[in-house]
């Protein structure tokens, strides 16, 4: 896949409302699971964390891509 094509399906997609309100309603749910997890359950909190930092690191990819700066993964860099 080109990088314009990339770059293209990205704006696409951070676009569209829907994709916005389930990537949100996500992480609020993960935010909860780990607010809300019981206190001697570590291993649930950090699995809710782990979920909320996933969607946050792929709404940051997402974001990244649709901009122009998605050439800087060296790429196009001129020799």
């Amino acid at each position: 896949m080109k990088q314009e094509d990339k770059q293209a399906a990205a704006r696409v997609l951070m676009d569209m409302p829907l994709v916005a309100l389930l990537l949100d309603e996500l992480e609020m749910s993960a935010l909860n699971g780990c607010v809300n997890a019981p206190l001697k359950d570590d291993e649930a909190r950090a699995a809710f964390a782990a979920e909320a930092r996933a969607i946050r690191n792929f709404r940051s990819k997402l974001k990244f891509l649709s901009q122009d700066q998605a050439t800087a993964d060296g790429k196009g860099a001129p020799a």
